[in-house]
């Protein structure tokens, strides 16, 4: 059997014997510091050279790397605000592009006719310049004004005319307050032959309960003044222009009783008595002869109809008896 030391007994005595060295030295050092000043600087000067020589180049890799790092950030900056400031000046150009194609497809062109000979500008000579006639018309018949366009022409009275403004409606006048009687008046002289007008028909209103003092007429003058001379009247409940239209087209006036918009502040009748090819509607207004020429959407009358609902109100078809 083999006998000896162990390898790692040998191993801690050089250990050992190397730390003994170690602090002998340094003892020696510690020693030599005090008592041979000039020997330990000699010493030491070349360990503590070395020392801030290497204090001295960490120092400077560590700055130069700083500014490396601050000026690759710097230039980053820079390279993205570059890239910002191209990526939104093409964003904009390409905007206005796509505006400038838009307004050019949708842009209707005016297209140049080439002629061997310029055309002429001007009507032959004695010939004035081409123009439709008119829708509807006021012109002068027998001593009456009378309203054209519509199926059937309407004898038209102006209710603040000279002639009628200031006859007796009640205790009050015509001028402000007989619209109902004029256009009244304006259905029977025009669907019968009976010889009336708003003095008439104002009076005829007061007789039998229409008159509304400083306020008009009562709805029930439509109904009743219809079927006192002779007419067909009902109340007309559609809201639906084709509905209005067709009614129109029979040869039929509609009476509406109007509230504030485009006809009155106030309420006001109206006569509606005609169409046009375009769908519009014709209407005599006795307060208006203006009104009267224009021709007019006839959703406007629908959305500015009275909310009365009384007597029919507020709107009538009124026609003459089938025979």
């Amino acid at each position: 059997m083999k006998t000896g030391r162990p390898k790692h007994t040998k191993r801690n005595i050089v250990l050992v014997l190397l730390l003994a060295v170690l602090c002998i030295g340094a003892a020696e050092l510690a020693a030599c510091r005090y008592f041979a000043p000039d020997v330990y600087e000699r010493i030491t000067a070349p360990v503590r050279h070395a020392a801030v020589v290497t204090v001295d180049a960490c120092r400077t890799g560590l700055n130069a790397a700083g500014a490396f790092c601050r000026d690759v950030g710097e230039e980053m900056v820079q390279l993205a605000r570059r890239a910002g400031e191209e990526i939104a000046s093409f964003a904009h150009q390409t905007a206005q592009r796509a505006v400038q194609f838009w307004e050019e497809l949708t842009t209707p062109k005016l297209i140049q006719l080439e002629y061997d000979e310029p055309p002429e500008s001007s009507p032959p000579e004695g010939l004035g310049p081409a123009t439709p006639p008119p829708l509807t018309e006021l012109r002068e018949e027998n001593g009456r004004q009378i309203l054209t366009g519509g199926y059937v022409d309407i004898v038209y009275f102006y209710q603040a005319g000279e002639e009628w403004a200031s006859q007796p409606y009640g205790s009050d006048t015509i001028g402000p307050y007989g619209c109902g009687p004029t256009v009244m008046a304006m259905v029977v002289a025009s669907l019968t032959d009976t010889d009336t007008d708003p003095a008439a028909m104002a009076a005829w209103a007061v007789q039998n309960g229409h008159w509304a003092r400083r306020s008009g007429s009562y709805d029930s003058i439509v109904m009743d003044a219809a079927q006192a001379f002779g007419l067909e009247a009902e109340s007309f409940p559609s809201r639906d222009p084709a509905d209005l239209r067709a009614a129109l087209r029979e040869g039929k006036l509609l009476v509406a009783h109007i509230g504030p918009g485009h006809f009155t502040v106030g309420g006001h009748f109206i006569l509606i008595h005609g169409t046009t090819l375009a769908g519009d509607v014709l209407v005599a207004d006795p307060n208006s002869p203006e009104r009267s020429l224009m021709t007019w959407d006839p959703q406007i009358i629908l959305d500015e109809l009275s909310s009365a609902r009384s007597h029919g109100a507020p709107l009538w078809v009124v026609s003459k008896p089938a025979e």
